[in-house]
């Protein structure tokens, strides 16, 4: 299709911008390849160990370098082109990968070198996710700026949707298998990093970056944070509600002891929520959220609350695969609000450490919180932590109502 066929579609319209649709090609190679990547290293440690805890240390080790790093990633964003970020953070996640495919063919049976390959993918991702978002509002006109990030988001979502899928049939194959394909995806998109045009951070008039010492310049996006009530809530809310509704960590042992599907039905549970959330990208990209942005995205959060519990108690397949697929809708019309609202709340200059404290925050409620399922799964079971998680969750959504009644009656995103 053409760009001026791709044009006549307003969801679409964004690709006319080539450096955009590089960079969406990017990220949907390498979220193909971390979605694969996590099937199939859940499967493989819980096969190894048959212990819930294992599942969530998987989740701990990446989430510890990324925590200790990210803050260092989002200065480096602001101050290196964004792209050479990029090509430097992504071909260390090439060796991460290569690292974990040696041990597998090597048929190593100790679950330590996995976390130390997993931590070593957290590292990298310490510095590319913080210039991964901070690079996103310099694609395209600001006004375009809404429709690329439902329309990334979305593509990012058919990667989540095919990857776990994809992950769990290879599996079959062996593990080694699907690591082999990661490393293949991550590669590629190396290569095609380098079609984006440069883009190198431009100080705001009268600041220069260089200038500030050190320790200030690090801590410049949590002070911007702390006093934008706007995003410090949008942040936040993302922080403890997927913190404690992160039902993720435990999907291998509903597919094994639960509802009884295997690896390929793994693939299936890990897949259903993004299914949710690529239907959801594709109607904001075409329709994007105009009045009531609060509310919305607090009602986002709370059917992701209640969609956890549904799944916790279901021991029917269908119902919680529908279960997962709403999850999917509300996580995304909630992440998509409160993407806008940080990416266009943020000037430029800082944009690289605000990302990096909103991917701090993201890291924490993903991966400690696959931790924090796996401890209260073994101290209650799967089934109580999970509906416990989803309970929590509509706590928070209660709670950052009263808290933050700005974002509460926030209507338009601009």
């Amino acid at each position: 299709m053409g760009l001026t066929a791709v044009a006549r579609f307003p969801g679409l319209a964004v690709l006319r911008h080539a450096s955009f649709a590089h960079f969406a090609l990017c990220r949907f190679l390498t979220n193909l390849s971390w979605q694969m990547l996590g099937v199939a290293v859940a499967w493989q440690v819980y096969a190894l160990t048959h212990d819930p805890l294992a599942l969530g240390l998987v989740g701990l080790s990446e989430f510890l370098p990324f925590l200790c790093l990210v803050m260092i990633g989002g200065h480096v964003a602001d101050q290196a082109a964004r792209r050479n970020v990029l090509v430097v953070a992504w071909s260390a996640e090439v060796i991460s990968i290569g690292g974990l495919l040696w041990y597998t063919m090597s048929g190593g049976r100790a679950v330590w070198p996995i976390y130390l390959a997993i931590a070593a993918f957290g590292t990298g991702r310490a510095f590319w996710a913080p210039a991964q978002q901070a690079i996103l509002p310099t694609l395209v006109p600001r006004a375009e700026f809404p429709r690329a990030l439902a329309f990334n988001s979305g593509l990012g979502q058919i990667a989540s949707i095919s990857g776990p899928a994809l992950g769990g049939v290879l599996f079959v194959f062996g593990a080694s298998t699907v690591f082999a394909l990661c490393l293949l995806l991550f590669a590629l998109a190396v290569l095609s990093v380098y079609f984006i045009a440069p883009h190198r951070v431009q100080p705001e008039p009268g600041a220069s970056l260089l200038a500030e010492p050190p320790r200030r310049a690090l801590l410049d996006g949590l002070r911007y944070v702390l006093h934008h009530q706007v995003v410090l809530g949008v942040i936040s809310l993302d922080l403890f509600a997927v913190l404690f509704g992160g039902a993720t960590a435990l999907l291998p042992i509903y597919a094994a002891e639960v509802l009884h599907i295997g690896p390929q039905g793994l693939g299936l549970l890990r897949s259903a929520p993004a299914v949710g959330a690529a239907l959801t990208a594709a109607l904001l990209a075409l329709r994007p959220i105009e009045r009531h942005a609060g509310v919305c995205m607090f009602a986002g959060v709370a059917l992701f609350g209640v969609c956890t519990i549904v799944f916790g108690v279901s021991h029917n397949v269908p119902l919680s695969l529908a279960a997962l697929l709403l999850m999917g809708c509300g996580d995304m019309l909630s992440v998509n609000i409160r993407g806008i609202l940080v990416q266009l709340n943020t000037p430029d200059s800082i944009r690289g450490r605000v990302s990096a404290i909103n991917s701090m925050f993201i890291g924490t409620s993903n991966e400690l919180g696959e931790f924090e399922s796996g401890v209260t799964a073994r101290w209650f079971g799967a089934v109580p932590a999970v509906v416990l998680g989803g309970v929590l969750t509509l706590a928070v959504v209660a709670g950052w109502i009263g808290l933050f009644p700005k974002l509460r009656r926030l209507d338009r995103l601009h």
